[in-house]
């Protein structure tokens, strides 16, 4: 009771209600410095320009988040799965803290009605979602610390949107399957990936083509080197699979 009524006292003093009645239920938590939560959604895209010639964005509540996330899952995973090894930890963590997975677990919680960008989703730009959360999580642990940040990301995000069993038998790293099955059949194998811009929809892709034997034997694209290289990845292992 007392809990709701200090939280109703907080919202008449802000001037933005809607923003922190959202962010309330989102985290769970009653912000103190909420200059932090502000600038933990706004996209370089839309960054703020100070007076002194300082920019203002979420970059760096961005890296410093993805740290803490790092560190909390492999804390939680080391201690939820006790008899299970380095590699199967390691991939685990993996694929909870992708890129896409990121994107769908910040669309869940919501984080588009916050954020403020120039950049519009339709354009596939939703690697901005999962960029927020990371900041969110930085914003979070400098304002309430590491215990509370931890108690955030386990309750909030992984025990309500991850089903941790389905997700570590479902397969995501194609290049290191495709990778071994060369090694095993005695093939040479690279990874082609380059740079491009993308003239009509104004925003940079990577393009990447897997070669066996001096063969093509996929292609892909994506926001990301590892996301192009992925995508080739497992057209390779469709093909050689089919064929």
């Amino acid at each position: 009771m007392l809990r709701n009524l200090y939280r109703r006292i907080i919202l008449l003093f802000y001037k933005d209600k809607h923003f922190f009645t959202r962010l309330i239920e989102i985290t769970g938590l009653l912000p103190f410095n909420t200059d932090l939560f502000r600038i933990a959604f706004i996209h370089k895209s839309a960054r703020l320009h100070l007076k002194d010639g300082r920019t203002v964005d979420n970059e760096r509540l961005e890296f410093l988040g993805d740290a803490i996330l790092d560190a909390v899952i492999a804390e939680y995973l080391y201690e939820f799965y006790p008899d299970r090894d380095e590699g199967f930890l390691t991939q685990l963590r993996s694929k909870i803290v992708k890129r896409k997975q990121l994107n769908k677990l910040a669309q869940k919680l919501g984080l588009f009605h916050l954020l403020k960008s120039n950049t519009g989703m339709s354009q596939g730009r939703k690697n901005i979602l999962g960029n927020a959360l990371e900041a969110l999580i930085g914003a979070v642990y400098l304002d309430k610390g590491y215990v509370k940040t931890k108690k955030f990301i386990i309750d909030r995000i992984l025990n309500t949107y991850l089903d941790l069993e389905k997700l570590s038998i479902k397969e995501s790293d194609f290049k290191s399957r495709l990778i071994e099955w060369a090694q095993k059949n005695k093939k040479e194998i690279t990874f082609a990936s380059k740079e491009e811009f993308n003239t009509g929809k104004r925003e940079t892709v990577f393009m990447s083509n897997v070669m066996i034997m001096e063969q093509s034997y996929g292609t892909g694209s994506g926001y990301s080197k590892k996301e192009a290289e992925q995508k080739a990845a497992e057209q390779a292992l469709l093909k050689i699979l089919t064929t």
